[in-house]
């Protein structure tokens, strides 16, 4: 509360001459407002003044608030506050919360009442009387009020009404020290993500050491929100990838596109165990689908046990056949789809290397423009919406009881493995709920307007150019394709130990070509192309052989890009300090040792070998044996040819005389017994055989 003036007792002339705001400032004006408010009825208020000329002097209670608080201004002068600048005023008012925003406009509205009043007649001192009733205000809190909006536009009044929040009351903490509040920043913004009071403990630590000052945790922790923002820690403590994903998507518009512009493919793996012909255990079948981008209907799939890029083929194949060619293609980055059968000779890809003299791909052969989603980003492909109503209309669907998986390995179902669905009634119910899927009405896309996709689909795809395939074309995608080189000297071809050759393959001798082939038939021989797609010529099966069936979005926009960059350097720049820095500073010679409380083991027992466990081979060298062998071998003189006759006739002997009872030595024996089981011998046994 304002203090109070210490002079108490004024006559009127003396008021007139203070000039004090809500005050008249000639001594008959001092005299009237007296009389209209009753001054000299105010007991304890009024007293007659003593000296020459006598007369009235009025208590400084009396004064209007604001007269009251210049004269204790006046008396002792401070600092006046600065004026708030009108922008710095309505920033500070757009930043308070709706109650306080709310109460600014409360007081507006008490300080326009007091005006009107005024106007009506009465005087400043009674208008705020007035509204203070009015309001259950205090007077002094009206007078403030006026104080805060004295020469302010009314437009902005609302804004320097709006209550002002002091800090703490008290004395000041003082500031966190740079170098802890370093030490607990770069230590929490690491991809391990340690906990802030974890980090703190650490910095405490380290401060005991070094003797800096230590201010409390939630100084720190206020601090730290103050000064990193959340993209900042996003980057370092969760990665580029969180901070990609945290940055606003791109909404794509489909209203430019028509059917058949644009198709996108990818593979779904069915949370559903199905019994698969020549397979003994149950397996979870993958399809791959594509579909419209445009009206988003589901146009064709395929099914298979792994993703390959035969089944892609065969999927595109059926989509040219029954709808035909489409302009551009949004693609998985999946190595089926990058495979360079199906993209090769594309400009981009990201998956194996890509080279000058890549045979050309299906899509590019048919010139299908291709884009690529960008990995690990299932908002790319408009298609995943469609699997997730799969995965709840198929996986789920009330025939596969028993034999849904759960999509994921810790939601399980309590049925889990009870049943594996046939593949036939698993190629029933997916037909049928695809079918489904296109004509559900509805539809809430930004072309569908509640219609289906059927609806959509074939509206536009009447009035839309469609590219239908031709014959030649249609080898492309019922063929599988290989690079391969052509020998030197007659142009033979080999695959897959397989060769094939024609009359007028002399002219390819040394090329490289691609090879187009059934993959369930390579004895039907191959259809050789030059790298640039010109049909060549057939070539025949020279040698069968025996062998088994072959059965991302553009790069991220320049803003973004900007901005993750800027954000991960602005991270590196907050880490002031290395993970590696701060553990050398945590392990100094003073860090206590924990002694092991752990008491020595005085017996120690040795565990016993496993009975079936696999023992060192041991053998005993026979008498003489070492003697068998130095003869086996013979003398270093002789030919290799005549020392292995010399050991062959020397055991057809010792056997003669072991036929005839004579009895052999023990050098002998061993001998025997050594070279009979020698491959020389077997061989040399069944040479004779045979000459005999």
């Amino acid at each position: 509360m304002t203090d109070a003036p210490s002079r108490t007792w004024w006559s009127a002339a003396e008021i007139a001459e203070a000039r004090l705001p809500d005050l008249p400032d000639t001594k008959r004006g001092v005299n009237d407002l007296a009389k209209r408010e009753n001054w000299a009825t105010r007991p304890g208020l009024v007293r007659r003044r003593k000296g020459k000329g006598g007369g009235l002097e009025y208590s400084v209670k009396l004064f209007p608030m604001r007269a009251r608080v210049a004269l204790t201004q006046a008396e002792a002068p401070v600092e006046a506050e600065p004026v708030r600048d009108r922008a710095e005023v309505w920033a500070a008012f757009e930043a308070l919360k709706a109650p306080a925003q709310t109460e600014a406009q409360d007081r507006l509205r008490a300080v326009v009442s007091i005006e009107q009043m005024e106007g009506a007649g009465l005087t400043r001192s009674e208008a705020v009387a007035q509204v203070a009733r009015l309001e259950d205000k205090s007077e002094r809190t009206l007078w403030n009020w006026l104080g805060l909006v004295e020469g302010i536009e009314a437009a902005d009044r609302v804004a320097y009404l709006a209550p002002r929040h002091g800090g703490p009351k008290g004395r000041k903490t003082a500031p966190v020290a740079p170098d802890f509040f370093a030490l607990v920043k770069s230590d929490f913004l690491r991809l391990e993500q340690p906990s802030f009071t974890a980090c703190y403990d650490r910095a405490v630590r380290i401060a005991g050491r070094e003797g800096l000052p230590v201010a409390p945790i939630h100084q720190v922790r206020r601090l730290y929100k103050a000064t990193v923002s959340k993209p900042v820690e996003l980057a370092a403590r969760k990665g580029i990838e969180a901070l990609r994903r945290f940055y606003p998507h791109q909404t794509r518009d489909k209203t430019c596109l028509r059917p058949m512009q644009a198709v996108q493919g990818d593979y779904h793996k069915f949370d559903l165990f199905v019994r698969w012909p020549g397979e003994a255990l149950p397996v979870r079948p993958q399809a791959v689908v594509f579909s419209d981008i445009y009206s988003g209907k589901l146009l064709a799939w395929r099914l298979s046990i792994t993703a390959n890029s035969h089944t892609v083929q065969l999927a595109f194949g059926e989509l040219v056949e029954r709808f035909g060619i489409p302009e551009q293609a949004l693609l998985d980055n999946g190595r089926e789809f990058a495979a360079k059968v199906i993209t090769g000779g594309a400009e981009t890809r990201f998956r194996f290397k890509v080279k000058e003299d890549d045979i050309p791909g299906l899509l590019p052969m048919l010139g299908v423009a291709v884009h690529w989603a960008t990995p690990y980003s299932g908002q790319s492909k408009p298609i995943e919406r469609a699997f997730r109503d799969l995965c709840d209309r198929v996986s789920k669907h009330p025939a596969f009881e028993g034999a849904y998986t759960g999509n994921k390995p810790d939601a399980k179902p309590e049925n889990y493995g009870n049943r594996a669905v046939p593949l036939e009634e698993f190629q029933a119910v997916l037909a049928e709920e695809v079918a489904l899927h296109n004509d559900r009405p509805n539809r809430r896309s930004e072309v569908a307007f509640g219609r289906s996709f059927n609806q959509v689909f074939n509206e536009g795809y009447k009035t839309a150019p469609i590219r239908k395939a031709t014959e030649a074309q249609r080898r492309l995608w019922l063929m599988g394709a290989e690079g391969i080189r052509a020998k030197r000297g007659n142009g033979e071809l080999a695959l897959m130990g397989s060769r094939y050759w024609s009359e007028w393959m002399y002219r390819i001798e040394g090329q490289k070509v691609v090879a187009r082939f059934d993959p369930e038939d390579l004895h039907a021989g191959l259809h050789v192309y030059d790298l640039d797609g010109q049909y060549l010529g057939h070539a025949a099966c020279v040698e069968k052989g025996d062998f088994f069936g072959v059965a991302d979005a553009r790069e991220v926009a320049r803003k973004r890009s900007a901005y993750m960059r800027a954000a991960k350097e602005e991270a590196r720049l907050h880490r002031e300090l290395s993970a590696a820095e701060i553990a050398a500073r945590l392990c100094t010679p003073e860090t206590p040792v924990f002694a092991d409380d752990l008491p020595q083991a005085d017996v120690v027992q040795l565990p016993r070998a496993h009975p079936k466990a696999p023992q060192p081979p041991r053998r005993t060298p026979r008498p003489g044996e070492a003697e068998a062998i130095v003869a086996f071998r013979g003398p270093t003189d002789r030919s290799e040819d005549d020392d292995a006759e010399a050991l062959f006739r020397r055991a057809l002997d010792l056997t003669e005389m072991r036929e005839r009872g004579e009895t052999l030595t023990e050098a002998q024996t061993a001998f025997l017994d050594h070279y009979t089981q020698s491959p020389a011998y077997r061989s040399r046994m069944t040479l004779r055989a045979i000459k005999e």
